[in-house]
């Protein structure tokens, strides 16, 4: 998506940028260092736009982390649901789900880490609006564990046996901490076992 700005008192062209790639790099940022740590100067530099065009835009450094935790959530959003739809059965599906976790828990991705994790140790419990961005990314996630583990309990991939509610509540636990252990440096094979070992909950 392309805004265009048009500063106020200058006349002429109006200036033209890309939000959804001055957004990708400006979640980096706040995935690397931190909602409190990213100062405004970094987050312009990276997004690669004079402080004007930002504040006209995002406001403030709030009004950038949360437009770009908007997008964050829809680009995972999406590789989820390609991942997950690519399987066939429910024991698939959570499979899927787990790799996708396991996939970016290593190398560069996995050391910047997750923006939903981490901004829920550092900005959750300061502000209201990212809080209730963050407990809604980890609702979604739990309901679509539940929603596949029964999936699977119907077509037979998941035992019968399973506690729905407590398992889907353990993997969600064990994802997000992927992506924690992730920042420190773990290789692929290692996060991919997790992933697998992981999966023996719905025995």
């Amino acid at each position: 998506m392309t805004t265009t700005l048009k500063p106020a008192g200058i006349r002429g062209r109006p200036r033209e940028f890309d939000i959804d790639a001055a957004l990708d790099k400006a979640l980096n940022v706040f995935s690397e260092r931190g909602y409190h740590a990213a100062s405004i100067s970094e987050l312009t530099e990276a997004m690669g736009l004079t402080s004007g065009s930002v504040y006209k835009a995002f406001k403030d450094k709030r009004g950038i982390f949360l437009a770009a935790f908007d997008r964050y959530r829809a680009i995972r959003r999406k590789v989820v649901d390609d991942k997950v739809n690519a399987a066939r059965s429910g024991r698939e599906m959570v499979l899927a789900l787990l790799q996708v976790y396991a996939d970016a828990s290593h190398g560069e991705e996995g050391r910047r880490g997750c923006l939903v994790v981490g901004s829920a140790t550092d900005l959750a419990l300061f502000d209201t609006e990212a809080a209730k961005r963050i407990a809604l990314a980890f609702e979604q996630n739990e309901r679509l564990l539940v929603e596949l583990i029964n999936l699977g309990k119907e077509d037979g991939s998941i035992s019968d046996h399973v506690n729905v509610a407590t398992v889907a509540r353990t993997l969600l636990c064990t994802m997000k901490g992927m992506r924690l252990v992730g920042k420190t440096g773990r290789s692929h094979s290692e996060m991919t076992s997790i992933a697998e070992t992981a999966l023996k909950l719905l025995n």
